[in-house]
């Protein structure tokens, strides 16, 4: 029987990747993955289960998500055109990167040029499409840096730009003026705003889009409460949308995905006022405690998680933390100055008692 030489087969660059594996285990409190705390109210639970009651489950889903769209267009005042709509925000920038990947004037590849540290899905997306990776690191006080993105904009003559605003892992924004520099410096660039978290910020960038043809948006509610329908959608200007559908898998969004997220777009902003307002009050809450606490500094954030430092080495701190069961996330395998970071949740009240009690005992 012939053998199956897999490194024949397998694409170079998934030599340096890992798979995104969440933490696993058991933990009486989780704020590791940037999830909204469980606030759904009965009655939104009932209306919710009421609109998948029908649900024809023989049949394909609606291959357009046409309702989905026009519900989302409809929120954020464009229309059903300029939005795509994925599986997370995660198929979107995958979509991005597999249509935009031409390379431009001399190089062999197309270019990816984003910050550090980010979401990481946007380097591991372009490198297992074989797209180059160009990350300017935030400022020292994890900001944008402007002037470094330009330069690396105009050495690297990118495809595409990534912007997280807010920034995951540090909840910082970036302005409108700032991003306006990187926009008209990116020509012939599409610039990606990443606003997963936006609903915990004090504004948008969506003025930007509607100035700038080469700016899309990205958006997703997995940040709201609604982490389990794995809805993300892109608003862009529809020849840009016509492209990127040609690579989209048919019926990619489920039934019951489509229309549970229409109902919490159209009805249910009374449930995501809940989560951000709580979430704010708390990150505000548990910010002003850290900032008491020897021998750590927590950064202004406006998402909902708290990026920390500690004295000590985070991957200790880390440790002592989920042996009280308390599961944050540490970067410390990073190195650097990430060696003694760490990205903690906005969850209910209690599990941010048990957080701070915790971290009293072990930072």
């Amino acid at each position: 029987m012939p053998e199956l030489a897999l490194e024949d087969l397998v694409v170079p660059q998934m030599a340096d990747l890992a798979a995104y594996t969440p933490e696993q285990g058991r933990y009486a409190v989780r704020l590791d993955a940037n999830e909204a705390p469980a606030l759904l109210r009965p009655e939104a639970r009932v209306r919710l289960a009421e609109q998948v009651a029908g649900t024809a489950w023989e049949r394909y889903p609606d291959a357009t998500a046409r309702e989905l769209r026009e519900a989302i267009a409809a929120q954020a005042g464009v229309s059903a055109d300029e939005v795509l709509v994925g599986v997370g925000s995660d198929e979107v920038i995958a979509l991005l990167l597999t249509v935009l990947a031409r390379p431009r004037g001399r190089a062999r590849e197309g270019l990816l040029v984003t910050t550090t540290p980010t979401f990481v899905m946007y380097r591991q997306s372009a490198k297992v499409r074989g797209l180059r990776v160009m990350e300017v690191p935030l400022d020292d006080r994890w900001n944008l840096a402007v002037d470094s993105m330009l330069k690396a904009i105009e050495m690297g003559s990118p495809n595409i730009v990534f912007i997280a605003s807010p920034n995951n892992p540090t909840g910082t924004t970036a302005s409108s003026a700032e991003l306006e520099r990187v926009i008209e410096a990116a020509t012939g660039a599409l610039v990606v705003i990443d606003e997963a978290y936006v609903d915990y910020a004090r504004g948008d960038h969506l003025e930007l889009y509607r100035r700038h043809d080469n700016v899309a948006i990205l958006r997703t509610l997995s940040k709201i409460g609604f982490a389990a329908l794995r809805l993300g959608w892109l608003l862009a200007h529809p020849e840009l949308v016509r492209e990127l559908d040609k690579a989209r898998l048919p019926y990619n969004i489920s039934t019951p995905s489509q229309q549970l997220g229409r109902v919490v777009l159209s009805e249910l902003g009374g449930e995501i006022e809940l989560v951000r307002r709580t979430v704010i009050d708390e990150r505000e809450r548990v910010g002003g405690e850290l900032s008491h606490m020897p021998r750590v500094d927590v950064t202004p954030s406006e998402a909902n998680f708290l990026w920390i430092r500690t004295e000590r080495p985070a991957g200790e701190v880390f440790a002592d933390l989920a042996e009280r069961g308390v599961l944050v996330r540490s970067f410390h395998r990073r190195g650097g100055r990430l060696a003694h970071q760490l990205r903690v949740t906005i969850g209910r009240r209690d599990q941010n008692d048990a957080f701070l009690s915790a971290l009293g005992e072990v930072a």
